[in-house]
């Protein structure tokens, strides 16, 4: 299988990932990849030189972000933006409401401002291609938070978490849980159709549970993740025999517990004999969780149905973990990806490192949250 292999660094915990989902983040978007990893990593830190470079100017830096509604994107904006006050930066954040040509002039107003450096979560990775062009007109470097984009040209790097390996990990995690026999009868909570997060998500998911319960290569489950991926698309189900692994449906809950608590309805009431829910995100599968209830249908370690996610990681999440309602969640964590994301400014505007110095993508430790690790994990959540 040929996958696109970025190399791995060693720089700070580098995950997302864009995340929320929409919820959440879808997070931890974009580039098409098909490497199951592109520069994951866990290091240090750009070095510490203080708040001011050496003349002692203080920096201004903007973050055009996608949408301040959800409590995944207040984050990760809440964050830029106290990460920024501790160095003594301004930081201004504006606000795109989901709409890309107000996306558009969030970027036109930072760059007319004069900033000294923007953040960008955007709101569709084709058309963050017009947005990114205002800053590199203007000579303002730009790093991608949380969404990817299609044309990576104009940017410093895009932070996001890992969510294939994410996915991946969350994946093993559940089937490792297994009898040799069992036979897993699942559905697929989705986000939106076209997402390249949401493809990422799932497919991490599928490998893990192949790789895990077949002993193949990690390359190996990345092919057959993929032929289930294709499978999914022109068929609405998928299957692996050797893994003993069928999606029997998929539904789109929007990224959020409303829309996923409808689609999960529908999958229940289409596949009564599922035993597993895999989600995108969290909070699909929250309201995942009220379907079952609403249909008398039992989950969780004394359940019939288990729950997994491959993101994002919000405390009702994490609380959910907790009392053993979901098996695992993948860690899209919006303050590992803000603060690696300010880390990042840092060092190109005080250190004076050179741009050209990091990978188009840079992205956060890749972690399952279970029941084993909820606890430590948790203060990442959002």
């Amino acid at each position: 299988m040929k996958r696109k292999l970025l190399s791995m660094v060693l720089a700070f915990v580098l995950v997302f990932a864009a995340g929320c989902g929409k919820s959440g983040g879808e997070g931890a978007a974009e580039p098409a990849d098909n490497a199951p990893a592109a520069e994951e990593a866990e290091a240090e830190a750009p070095e510490e030189s203080g708040t001011e470079d050496a003349a002692g100017e203080s920096f201004s830096v903007g973050f055009a972000l996608r949408t301040a509604n959800g409590s995944y994107y207040a984050a990760i904006g809440e964050v830029v933006k106290a990460k920024c006050e501790e160095l003594g930066w301004e930081c201004t954040i504006l606000d795109a409401n989901n709409d890309t040509t107000k996306e558009l002039e969030n970027m036109e107003s930072l760059a007319a401002s004069g900033v000294d450096l923007i953040f960008l979560d955007c709101v569709d990775p084709s058309a963050a291609t017009a947005s990114q062009k205002v800053a590199a007109d203007a000579g303002i470097p730009l790093i991608n938070l949380d969404s990817g984009v299609d044309d990576m040209s104009m940017q410093i790097t895009t932070v996001y978490s890992n969510n294939e390996q994410n996915g991946l990990e969350v994946g093993k995690y559940y089937a490792a849980t297994l009898a040799d026999d069992f036979e897993i009868s699942a559905v697929m909570l989705s986000g939106n159709t076209g997402s390249i997060a949401g493809t990422q998500r799932r497919d991490g998911m599928f490998a893990g549970i192949i790789m895990e319960r077949t002993g193949c290569t990690e390359e190996e489950a990345w092919t057959a993740a993929e032929e289930m991926e294709a499978s999914l698309v022109s068929t609405g189900k998928a299957s692996n025999a050797d893994a003993k692994f069928t999606i029997t449906g998929q539904g789109w809950g929007n990224w959020t517990i409303d829309e996923g608590l409808i689609a999960a309805e529908d999958l229940i009431t289409a596949n009564p004999s599922l035993n597993l829910i895999m989600g995108e995100n969290d909070p699909m599968l929250i309201g995942a969780l009220t379907a079952l209830d609403n249909a008398g249908i039992t989950y969780g370690a004394e359940g019939t149905v288990q729950l997994i996610s491959a993101a994002d990681g919000s405390k009702d999440g994490y609380d959910r973990v907790k009392a053993g309602d979901i098996m695992a969640i993948g860690e899209n964590s919006p303050s590992k990806i803000g603060e690696l994301g300010v880390e990042i400014a840092k060092d190109i505007l005080v250190n004076g490192a050179s741009p050209d110095s990091y990978e188009d993508i840079t992205m956060t430790e890749a972690v399952a949250v279970t029941a084993d690790n909820v606890e430590e994990r948790y203060e990442f959540g959002f």
